[in-house]
């Protein structure tokens, strides 16, 4: 696992019960049995099963003779275990000049860095405080510089010479080494709670999220910009600009700085002092980036200064993987790589170690139809026993709980072990089925989500509080969590009800709010209305009452009060709804639906204040997102249909305006569906020995297609949109 926050659950023992534990949806079976998976997904039979060429298996002990100038520095890597392949090689000995290493999935690629600083030391005899290695986490740039103390003829005084960093924390020191002496934020609890704070005292609690605020700020700087150019074309854009100008001020008054500051300061300071860049570029003459592929646009203009004097940079990363764009990552640098260095070398690591030729083949079917891509096609190291395999069950609700069993039957009959599998997703809403399932089952389960359960997001909420609040009209939680829909100020919708109640309490203290000063007398209808309506909810199966207060009230409510101003989120707010409506429809009573609901709420506070172990025998639960750079024994990619990945989102690219700026609405689709399908491929690769793919028909209440990423994967042609 990696170093990301997780939150564990470990099922209560015999007799024990919680409202989680025991609720169940109305005529659920128990226990769920496994589906009978297939080779081939639906569709498919009869085409051929993808495999990949196997590599050859020479290693260094074939490949560098005892002749060859170097051939003790590759002796002494073998002595250690370490038989580097042909590729592997190639980037090793690779020395002035900018290096394109593409690393295909499970390829090697930290063998390659840090066999390549030992080799820059004890073969070419650089020093070795000029070697630079930045990598994306703490994690890594341990392991590398770890790794590189064990290298053979290496001593500790030279190990501990090398500078193995992140991004934020090599700049981090230069800005610290230039007096700046600000506190470091990052993206914890501290920036939420001083926005949450902020949108409080501006009333615009109900217009915009913290973590939707502070991701705007973010996109804005990392494109080298900052509150200050943000758009002012409308009233929510204003409000949104006004707000953040506003924590930036709060930020420098209180001596304070972000993860974002600290590159985009950093990047300032090296323009505005030539003779620092010029000190940096004598130390460090040889650069290496790990995940090339995932730099933004000031990760990457900070890397072109720093070897602009030299050249000396290998760029270490797969265009394969590149799937952050959401957080500004442009698969344009590593594919312009060579334009942007002219007379680069590139070596491609092609031979996969981590999978069987099965997973790998699969992999390079997905994949191959990219085209903004470096083409590639990776070989394995090993042939395998097992093959993917798929199944194909009616609903969300029915592929959690298939998987849930399946995972259950390979551990019960002793062939795997919890902490084997990972059960991997395209987006949160995807996971809710699962989550569930996992709870009601048993199963111990790691969770790395870190926000909201996904009913407590706050599209869902509302509506969840409107059915609590006709359960129990005197719950004033439930009745502050849907007040805003009534486009009433939540706060002093809540002190004025509080207020006139406290004297002579009422059976439904909602009915205060028609005296609040300042309502118009359609306003006041419109809350004894909802009163009305909300009364009767109670007697309405749970799923009919979700679909009442949507076509209403609520839909209209989003739209008319700017809460959906883009597409994108348009569209994640209406896929929450319908997951909600989903989960409803297994229960045929508010209250049961209602118990059940909160029963998961209070289990998954338990499990966000529980110790975490990233080595706990359990099932890890995670998006594909958090899965890049991990690998599992056994990987179960659940949500593998037709816009859950492909993501709706990305077949109405076209039309989100601030996506891939100045495009065609084709080439948005475009851009967009390669990214979704490097997901898919991301996803494949991270399993090592099995790999069950799961496709369900119907989604949203709407029958849908095996994913074309699958379909293609078979010679499959997809028929349908885009």
């Amino acid at each position: 696992m990696s170093s990301e926050t997780s939150s564990s659950f470990k099922p209560v023992s015999a007799g024990a019960s919680t409202p989680a534990a025991t609720a169940k949806p109305a005529g659920e079976a128990s226990p769920a049995k496994p589906l009978t998976p297939f080779k081939r997904p639906l569709g498919a039979a009869g085409r051929a099963i993808p495999l990949a060429p196997l590599a050859d298996g020479r290693g260094s002990a074939e490949l560098v003779p005892d002749s060859a100038e170097d051939s003790g520095y590759f002796r002494a890597l073998e002595q250690r275990g370490l038989f580097l392949n042909r590729a592997q090689i190639e980037a090793v000995r690779h020395g002035d000049g900018p290096l394109l290493t593409l690393a295909g999935a499970g390829s090697g690629k930290t063998s390659v860095l840090v066999s390549r600083a030992g080799y820059l030391i004890r073969v070419r005899g650089a020093d070795p405080r000029s070697i630079l290695l930045v990598t994306f986490s703490v994690k890594a740039a341990a392991e590398m510089k770890a790794r590189i103390s064990y290298l053979p003829g290496i001593t500790a005084g030279q190990a501990a010479g090398v500078t193995a960093r992140t991004f934020h924390s090599f700049f981090l020191q230069l800005l610290r080494s230039r007096g700046f002496r600000h506190e470091v934020i990052g993206g914890g609890a501290k920036p939420q709670a001083v926005m949450t704070a902020m949108l409080r005292e501006m009333g615009l609690k109900d217009e915009f999220q913290p973590e939707t605020a502070l991701a705007v700020l973010s996109d804005a700087k990392l494109n080298g910009n900052g509150a200050a150019g943000l758009p002012e074309g409308t009233v929510s854009e204003r409000s949104l600009k006004a707000l953040l100008l506003r924590y930036e001020d709060w930020k420098e008054t209180s001596g304070s700085m972000d993860f974002d500051d600290i590159l985009l300061w950093s990047h300032r300071l090296l323009l505005e002092q030539p003779e620092l860049l010029r000190s940096l570029q004598r130390r460090f003459r040889y650069v290496m980036i790990d995940e090339f592929q995932d730099t933004n646009r000031l990760q990457y203009e900070l890397i072109r200064l720093l070897v602009s004097d030299h050249g000396n940079l290998m760029a270490v990363g797969d265009d394969d993987q590149t799937i952050y764009g959401f957080n500004g990552a442009r698969s344009e640098y590593i594919l312009g790589f060579r334009d942007a260095f002219p007379g680069a070398a590139t070596v491609t690591l092609d031979v996969n170690y981590r999978s069987s030729a099965s997973i790998v083949g699969l992999g390079n079917e997905v994949i191959r139809h990219n085209k903004r891509r470096h083409p590639k096609t990776l070989q394995a190291a090993a042939e395998g026993a097992a093959q993917p395999q798929y199944i194909t069950p009616g609903s969300t609700d029915q592929e959690a709980e298939a998987v849930s069993a399946h995972i259950r039957a390979r551990v019960e009959s002793g062939a795997r072990a919890y902490g084997d599998f990972a059960v991997l997703y395209r987006t949160a809403s995807s996971a809710r089925a699962m989550f569930e399932a996992l709870v009601l089952s048993g199963i111990p389960f790691l969770y790395t989500e870190t926000g909201e359960l996904f009913y407590e997001q706050p599209a869902v909420k509302p509506l969840v509080d409107c059915l609590r609040l006709s359960l129990d009209r005197r719950n004033f939680d439930a009745m502050e969590g849907m007040l805003h829909t009534l486009y009433v100020n939540r706060h002093k919708g809540m002190a004025h009800i509080r207020a006139l109640d406290a004297p002579r309490p009422k059976k439904g203290p909602l009915i205060h709010l028609v005296s609040l000063e300042g309502l118009k007398e359609f306003q006041q209808e419109k809350i004894r209305a909802r009163i009305a309506f909300i009364k009767m909810l109670k007697r309405m199966k749970p799923a009919e009452a979700i679909k009442r207060m949507r076509r209403d009230f609520y839909d209209a409510f989003l739209e008319t009060e700017g809460h959906l101003p883009e597409t994108a989120q348009k569209e994640t707010v209406k896929e929450a709804l319908d997951e909600l409506e989903s989960s409803a429809g297994r229960f045929t009573e508010v209250s049961a639906f209602v118990a059940f609901v909160d029963g998961l709420i209070a289990r998954h506070a338990e499990m966000k204040g529980a110790d975490r172990h990233d080595d706990a025998d359990a099932v890890k639960l995670m998006t594909i997102h958090k899965s890049k750079g991990l690998e599992f024994a056994a990987v179960v990619l659940i949500g593998a249909s037709e816009s859950i990945l492909p993501h709706s989102l990305a077949l109405d690219a076209d039309k989100l305006p601030d996506y891939v700026p100045g495009a065609s609405a084709a080439d948005k689709i475009a851009s967009a569906l390669e990214e979704e399908r490097r997901l898919a491929y991301v996803a494949v690769t991270r399993a090592k020995e099995e790999l069950l793919i799961s496709s369900p028909a119907y989604y949203r209440g709407r029958k849908t297609e095996v994913s074309r990423f699958i379909q293609a994967a078979f010679g499959l042609q997809y028929k349908g949109k885009a």
